[in-house]
């Protein structure tokens, strides 16, 4: 339903889903410093002062009071979870990110998917450099390449990089959207994702807008003053359904001879998830479920390509890669259960 045009429609409906996706435990918050965070953490100014900052990440016409009051929350919850987790480096846009779930979820809930996404999907832009951030934003040229040489090669000529969508990586797209909807669409479809899928969609996003890039001046402050005012009207389903689509055409495995630092790899995000580097042994995510469907296809159909596949079969892969990547190594034993009556489900649904 995430992964599925529309994701889970209210806020009612991602407040009992979305700890599902994280894997998290409703019933056990974690548990409140003792200590007064605001006096003993480094981090407390900046965080401070990207808080004030955050006005427009409100909904228009809440009272001030009441603004005022998520805002003092959204600073204990940050200052909250670095102190449990003191490898963890704040960065400017992480409250971005936290805001959202605030917004969606409250005080009690918040603390506690937070923590979990910080040390899962979030953890490499929480390392003290920059390094394995830098990682994430080399996929995005590679996956362009694959889709359209020409706009990888204006792009490279223009030497335009890749930092205008730094921004869009590391707060999901929160800080740059202005309508919460389509901010909470794509937490939907991350959530339910591969660590890695908000590469795709900006992969997706800047594939939307070739001719416009195109027809701009092959020179870099053009082209990344462009790409850096993202659309407020994009078509969300299109390019996230289009995400997905690259996910499974050209999954990153395959993408990482062409990014840079390619040594970081095994540091990135999707590293910590013990059962993705089970299911990559096979690289390809279409294998984890070919396995599967192998038993059931004729010979001759065996050697057809999965893309051939009816694009139902796509929803099933990326919502079982993203149980493989959210649920942890525990989750494998369901995994593969749900890998055996998937086959039979899907026929059901989509005869």
């Amino acid at each position: 339903m995430a992964i599925s045009e529309g994701g889970l429609l209210t806020d009612e409906i991602r407040q009992k889903v979305w700890p599902k996706l994280l894997n998290v435990n409703t019933n056990d918050p974690p548990p409140i410093s003792g200590k007064d965070l605001r006096q003993v953490s480094k981090d407390y100014q900046q965080v401070l002062l990207d808080v004030r900052r955050s006005l427009r990440r409100f909904p228009p016409g809440m009272p001030e009071q009441q603004r005022e009051g998520l805002q003092e929350e959204l600073i204990d919850i940050i200052l909250l979870v670095l102190e449990r987790n003191p490898q963890l480096h704040y960065y400017q846009g992480y409250h971005d990110i936290v805001v959202t779930f605030l917004l969606v979820v409250g005080e009690k809930l918040t603390a506690s998917l937070v923590e979990k996404l910080s040390t899962h999907h979030l953890r490499d832009f929480m390392d003290p450099t920059m390094d394995n951030t830098k990682h994430i934003l080399n996929y995005l040229m590679p996956i362009i390449d694959q889709v359209n040489p020409e706009l990888h090669d204006f792009m490279q000529s223009a030497e335009v990089g890749t930092i205008f969508a730094l921004s869009w990586l590391i707060t999901w797209f929160g800080h740059v959207l202005s309508d919460f909807r389509h901010v909470v669409r794509l937490y939907d479809f991350f959530l339910a994702c591969h660590p890695l899928m908000p590469i795709y969609f900006a992969a997706v996003i800047v594939l939307y807008r070739e001719q416009e890039v195109l027809d701009c001046d092959c020179d870099m402050a053009s082209v990344h003053h462009l790409l850096s005012q993202i659309p407020q009207d994009l078509p969300y389903e299109t390019l996230i359904s289009r995400a997905g689509d690259l996910f499974v055409q050209f999954p990153p495995s395959e993408l990482a001879r062409e990014a840079a630092a390619q040594q970081q790899a095994e540091k990135t995000a999707a590293s910590t998830f013990k059962d993705f580097e089970l299911a990559s042994a096979q690289q390809r995510p279409d294998m984890v479920l070919r396995q599967r469907f192998r038993g059931l296809l004729r010979p001759e159909d065996r050697t057809k390509d999965v893309l051939t596949k009816p694009r139902t079969n796509r929803f099933v892969k990326l919502a079982v890669m993203g149980l493989t990547v959210a649920l942890g190594a525990a989750a494998l034993a369901v995994v593969k259960s749900a890998l055996e009556w998937a086959p039979k489900f899907q026929l059901q649904l989509f005869p």
